[in-house]
């Protein structure tokens, strides 16, 4: 009795934790992006000329604005401001470090080319005989790195977990490198859940594996 109670009780939390943990991140990212509506002027927010909130609001003028910013940038005027923009936060030392990375980071990760993550990779990290997922970001290394140590280089990034935004950068030798058959959304998703969620072609196969040994 007790064992299917607990079943019962585990299933059910698979099916709402994750539905809740969905909903209060979608809910906390809307009620973020509704804080944008404090950019008009206060007698034409909406909560003043309709006299309430429209909830969600803020989202559809966050696209209007990033798709205004967009068109206005990618002409010639538009790169010539964003050119002079950045040169002035250029002298600035501290915003200068923190803009160029941060904007680095955003056109290797949203580059259209493909080219920001390659592959799913697994490496022998922290230390010998422990493995770590991680992804191939250059499949060769800095032409002087491999000059200096004779050996062809890879650079990988071996993010955090639950956190995949935050990691390491490291440059390997390419035979230290193992290419997985893996998507990088597999990837992902089986570092943010610390293993949890594996990927389903290689749970299909372990399951397999192991009606084999019974």
């Amino acid at each position: 009795m007790m064992g299917h109670f607990r079943r019962y009780l585990i299933a059910g939390l698979l099916v709402w934790v994750p539905v809740g943990i969905t909903w209060f991140v979608i809910k906390f990212m809307i009620d973020l992006m509704d804080q944008t509506v404090l950019l008009l002027p206060e007698s034409l927010r909406p909560e003043n000329l309709l006299g309430y909130r429209i909830w969600g609001l803020g989202v559809v003028l966050t696209l209007v604005i990033l798709l205004v910013t967009g068109m206005i940038v990618a002409n010639l005027i538009g790169r010539k401001l964003v050119s002079i923009g950045e040169r002035l936060l250029d002298r600035i030392p501290l915003v200068r470090s923190i803009y160029s990375g941060v904007k680095q980071v955003m056109e290797t990760m949203l580059a259209g080319s493909g080219k920001s993550f390659r592959s799913v990779v697994l490496v022998e990290y922290p230390r010998k005989d422990m493995w770590t997922l991680a992804f191939l970001t250059g499949e060769r290394g800095v032409k002087e790195m491999e000059d200096k140590t004779g050996r062809e280089l890879n650079h990988i990034f071996v993010p955090t977990t639950p956190n995949p935004t935050s990691g390491f950068f490291l440059v390997v030798p390419s035979s230290d490198v193992i290419v997985l058959d893996m998507s990088i959304d597999d990837g992902l998703k089986m570092i943010m859940s610390a293993g949890v969620v594996i990927p389903k072609a290689q749970k299909e196969a372990l399951l397999q594996q192991r009606a084999k040994r019974a």
